[in-house]
Parts: structure tokens; C-alpha cells; sequence
């Protein structure tokens, strides 16, 4: 597996007449992750690739993942869409409901794994349900990112698959809680953003220290997997999200769920920041994306940006 900055963002990624524009009138998010001046930095990554000690080495797969484009005018008209009603999705993770368990795999080999806990934050406690999701990486291993609150709920659903990668979309408790667990049942590395290190110590301590420290506009090979890394700082400083173009989905962690921005606990931490990462960098991504959020049912980021004037 190797990890790696990107010099620029991928031309095209931006699709037309999508939210980014609104976002624009918020202060610009560099997508580098600056965090020379944190305390919770560590080095950081050297911008070359590097080879992670126990784990296989993975050939770079750069596929984009987008199907062809429909003929206009040529699809069948599908159910529900008669007197302007949405069609009916047929993702199979975009069920309303919170029960725990495990939902998958579906065509794109992505697993869902629904656990219930307590996450802690600013003195309250809140009863919660995460999402964890497993990705097939190749035939033989999957990518683990934000796993929750279960880890051997987590490993019953990885069966003998190996595990390459442990991935969180930032340190709060539902993404982060069982990572060292599910990391240490095949020596898999965690890839973190160091500004969440902080938060990431109030809850493992500092014996374990993530092996990868991930930042906006970097990317991840692992396995036949090709994962640009977003940033997306609002609900933390160290936010980022995890885009698969050759599968056509994004896992965006808390920074927007099916019909709204995401909360941490009940509030909102920086609302003009964590709209300008969902306008810039999650419905700039074609339309079509999947957004396959910690928390509730999929979305899109067609449907996202229909919502996105009601939220600024």
C-alpha cells in the first residue's frame, strides 16, 4: 500500500452548475491541511510514496470509475417519477431505518455495518447508531473506515478477509473507537488526519499512534483500490473524506448526512467552514456519487446539492 500527496486536484472532478459556486462566498479551505502550527501535528508525509511495513504491496490502480454517459431521451421512465415525484433509490444503504447489523455486500463489494454505543462529547452523552463500512480492496482484503463501536461485530462481517487499512474520517468516538482492535487482528495500519490526534489520545492513549497521517489532496493505493483523500474540516479541524472514483462513491464521514449537514452531538461546531467543504469538495464530485455518510441512509450528490441553498 502506498501513500502519497497530490500536487494538484484532478481535472474535471468538478461538475457544472453545482454547489460549489454558493460555497464560494465562504473563506477558502486549503485542501493541503495545514498543521505546522498544531500542536497536534506530527511529521508529516514526505509527498513521495512510501511502503508500509506489514502490509502487501499493491500495484496503483488510477481508473475513474464513472459509467458511460445514458443516450438523451432514450432511458425508461423509471418508478415514482410521475407527477414530479423523486424515483425510488435503489441503493441498498439508503434504508431510513437504525437498526443494528450488518447490510451488504453490494455490487461495488462495500459492506455496511451498523453498531450502537455512547459517544461522549462536551459533557453530554449521546446514544448513538455509526455506520462502519468494509471495501473490497482486491479479492483477498478490504479497507476498513470508521469502525464504530463493535469491533467483533466489524471482524465477523471481515470473515477471513485480510485487513489492509483502518481509515477515519476524523477522532471523534464513532469513528475511531474500535480501530486499534480491528487493526491489530491482521498488523493493518490507521490513517488519520494529526489534527486529530488530540482527540484521538483522550480515547486510546498515546502507546498506539496512527501509522499514516492523511491530509487533503493526498492519495491511497491499497490493493486495486485508487482513494483520493478530501478535506474537510467544519465538525473538526482534521475532517477529511474517502473518494473512490472507480466505484463511484465518497464516505464522508460526518460532514453531510442524507438531508443535512452533520452534527456532533447536537451542534454544529463551524457551520460556515463545514458548508464550504460540502459545497467545494463533496458536491463538486459528479452527481451521480454516492455519499455513504457515519450516520442514517446514503445519499447523492445530486440530491445533497438540491438541499444545499435551504442550508446556507
Amino acid at each position: 500500500m502506498f501513500w502519497k500527496r497530490k500536487s494538484k486536484k484532478k481535472d474535471g472532478q468538478e461538475a457544472p452548475g453545482s454547489a460549489a459556486e454558493a460555497a464560494g462566498t465562504a473563506e477558502e479551505i486549503e485542501g493541503t491541511g495545514e498543521s505546522g502550527g498544531s500542536e497536534e501535528a506530527g511529521d508529516k508525509a514526505d509527498g513521495t510514496a512510501g511502503d508500509v511495513s506489514g502490509t502487501p504491496e499493491k500495484a496503483a490502480v488510477a481508473g475513474d470509475g464513472e459509467d458511460p454517459e445514458k443516450a438523451d431521451g432514450t432511458s425508461e421512465e423509471e418508478p415514482g417519477t410521475e407527477d414530479g415525484q423523486e424515483p425510488a433509490s435503489t441503493d441498498v444503504f439508503a434504508d431510513e431505518g437504525e437498526e443494528t447489523g450488518v447490510t451488504g455486500p453490494d455490487d461495488e463489494g462495500i459492506t455496511r455495518v451498523r453498531t450502537a454505543g455512547t459517544f461522549e462529547f462536551d459533557g453530554e452523552k449521546y446514544e448513538v447508531v455509526s455506520n462502519t463500512w468494509i471495501v473490497d480492496a482486491d479479492k483477498d482484503g478490504v479497507v476498513v473506515i470508521d469502525p464504530g463501536h463493535d469491533s467483533e461485530a466489524i471482524l465477523e462481517a471481515i470473515g477471513e478477509r485480510d485487513i489492509y487499512l483502518v481509515a477515519c474520517t476524523n477522532g471523534y468516538a464513532p469513528h475511531i473507537e474500535s480501530a486499534i482492535a480491528v487493526a491489530e487482528e491482521a498488523e493493518a495500519p490507521i490513517a488519520l488526519h494529526p489534527r486529530e490526534m488530540r482527540v484521538w489520545r483522550r480515547f486510546h492513549g498515546a502507546e498506539h499512534r496512527p501509522e499514516i497521517e492523511v491530509e487533503g489532496e493526498g492519495v491511497l493505493d491499497v490493493g486495486d483500490l485508487h482513494i483520493d483523500v478530501l478535506a474537510l474540516p467544519g465538525t473538526s479541524p482534521g475532517t477529511v473524506g474517502y473518494y473512490i472514483s472507480q466505484k463511484g462513491v465518497v464516505f464522508s464521514g460526518d460532514t453531510v448526512r442524507a438531508g443535512e449537514p452533520g452534527m456532533v452531538g447536537d451542534i454544529y461546531i463551524d457551520y460556515t467552514t463545514q458548508l464550504a467543504s460540502i459545497g467545494e469538495k463533496l458536491l463538486s464530485l459528479p452527481p451521480e456519487t454516492r455519499l455513504l455518510p457515519d450516520r442514517g441512509p446514503a445519499s447523492t450528490s445530486a440530491a445533497e446539492n438540491s438541499n444545499f441553498d435551504a442550508w446556507v
